[in-house]
């Protein structure tokens, strides 16, 4: 067992999963998580840091020759985490290097990209590092690991991450172990890459705008109406980016406007809206036994429904009975 994936399913197998750990687990209640749990495949993880950082080799490197992993997966940072971390690092210095792999043009974090960018903050020229041998592979998943495992997170910033991971992985099921997530869970984040460009652009800005479970039901209404869907997403994604719409409504708005478009609801039926200025006053519905015109009592006034009346009444009374 060589390699970082094997290592992962073998070191986890008997931690308890994320949710029989910590007490905060509802605030990922959205993340579909099996044991080994993704606090196991953190844990081994940093184990995995450690004995690198145990076989390395201890510098002091420049900054500027010091770029990101790659294959990190975080789009936003916190800056008042990042002020607070610079501010310790200003009255204390840095109490744990930073761990880096030699690269074609300097050298690449392999983890602790918080404690660069701090150091980049308070504008130190200096960090203490431990150079390692890292493959290609190690970091991919060294980072989506560990960043999988954090609340802050978002579900978007995962999904490109597990995206750009997939390749390092036999099949779906077994990068689905390593994270310590069910398959039904790592489908969600996967449904991300079934979204139109438009919301994936916005998603790389602000990554929290939609979460999996809200991207998965997306991305089921998209497969299911095509092109009309699309062009009612494309209508009402704006809302959900300026906080109108709940991204957890965003799917079902999408399916209600495709379907009050073509005049079919759910059981085949077709329904047509009619309205008194701005005001719906009702609505007229057919299915395969009935038509049905529905209007509001208070959109009619006597005189009005005196001429429905008879209008029916006109209607049928010119028609032949049939015995």
């Amino acid at each position: 067992m060589s390699n970082l994936r094997e290592q992962l399913l073998a070191k986890t197998a008997g931690i308890k999963a994320t949710d029989e750990r910590r007490p905060d687990a509802s605030r990922r209640a959205g993340r579909t998580e099996t044991a080994p749990g993704m606090a196991g495949a953190l844990a081994a993880a940093q184990l995995r840091v450690r004995e690198l950082e145990s076989s390395g080799t201890p510098s002091q490197l420049a900054v500027a020759e010091i770029v990101p992993n790659p294959w990190q997966p975080r789009r936003v940072f916190n800056e008042a985490k990042l002020s607070e971390l610079a501010a310790s690092i200003r009255e204390v210095g840095l109490m744990q290097p930073i761990v880096v792999r030699r690269s074609d043009t300097g050298y690449q974090i392999v983890a602790g990209e918080r404690r660069w960018r701090a150091h980049k903050m308070v504008g130190i020229d200096t960090i203490r590092t431990v150079v390692i041998e890292c493959s290609d592979h190690d970091m991919a998943i060294l980072a989506l690991v560990e960043n999988v495992s954090r609340d802050d997170l978002s579900d978007y910033e995962i999904s490109v991450s597990i995206r750009q991971t997939e390749k390092d992985f036999p099949n779906r099921t077994r990068l689905a172990e390593a994270l310590g997530m069910s398959r039904q869970g790592l489908y969600r984040f996967l449904s991300f890459e079934g979204l139109p460009d438009f919301i994936k652009h916005d998603l790389d800005l602000q990554p929290t705008l939609l979460g999996s479970h809200a991207a998965n039901d997306v991305g089921a209404v998209l497969k299911k109406h095509g092109q009309a869907a699309v062009d009612a997403a494309k209508e009402l994604w704006p809302q959900v980016v300026s906080g109108s719409l709940q991204q957890g409504k965003f799917g079902a708005a999408i399916a209600s406007l495709v379907n009050s478009r073509s005049g079919v609801t759910n059981g085949g039926r077709s329904i047509d809206k009619f309205f008194s200025g701005k005001a719906q006053a009702g609505n007229i519905t057919k299915d395969a036994s009935n038509f049905t015109v529905r209007i509001k009592v208070d959109m009619l006034t006597e005189e009005q429904e005196r001429k429905i009346r008879q209008m029916i009444g006109n209607l049928f009374s010119a028609q032949p009975h049939s015995n």
